[in-house]
């Protein structure tokens, strides 16, 4: 592998990728004490970024999977969890005798994956041309770079989640920013884009 190929496919990464960090802090945190939820936190990560992977390499090689029209629309997805969580969180809130709220199993895979697919559709526009320019081999690279790097995301977020401080600001507001961060990256996907003529 080529140093200089494997230095770009990490700063690439890095710079498109940094605020899944702050989402799966969060994600970490709501699945805080829930049996399974860091295995099903990290398989949810890497099959929304496997999707974002195969979607932007046969869009880089001719076979596009996904209109362009279609990718702001992908903003509906974290706007729908993020409201769905919002509904959990209000359902779940403390009683009036102050009880801890019933615990579910915390973030499904599949939430996860759906959140991490809608927050990468911006990304699949950075990655085909990179793809399509660097040649199988070259892309090849990245991909191994990038999957590779979902890992250490996926460590750096559950660190965050469990430092202290952090995890104490999470565990009293988490249920209040989770879905707000939901919310607001399904608006600007859906604005930025153009969605609905917005």
């Amino acid at each position: 592998m080529n140093a200089g190929t494997i230095g770009q496919a990490a700063g690439l990464f890095a710079v498109t990728n940094i605020d899944d960090i702050v989402i799966l802090a969060l994600f970490f945190a709501q699945g805080a004490g829930r049996r399974g939820s860091a295995l099903r936190i990290t398989l949810g990560q890497y099959t929304g970024f496997a999707a974002i992977l195969v979607v932007a390499v046969a869009a880089a090689f001719g076979a596009t999977f996904l209109p362009d029209s279609v990718i702001p629309y992908l903003g509906l997805l974290p706007l729908a969890l993020g409201l769905k969580a919002a509904w959990q969180g209000w359902r779940n809130r403390e009683d009036a005798d102050g009880e801890e709220p019933a615990r579910d199993g915390g973030p499904k895979a599949l939430e996860v994956a759906a959140v991490t697919f809608a927050n990468g559709g911006d990304n699949i526009g950075v990655y085909v041309p990179v793809f399509a320019t660097s040649g199988m081999s070259g892309t090849s690279v990245y991909v191994v770079v990038f999957l590779i790097l979902v890992a250490v995301w996926c460590l750096a977020g559950r660190f965050f989640a469990t430092r202290p401080l952090i995890a104490k600001a999470l565990s009293r507001w988490g249920h209040i920013l989770l879905p707000l961060v939901l919310i607001g990256l399904g608006l600007v996907i859906l604005v930025e884009g153009g969605a609905f003529g917005l």
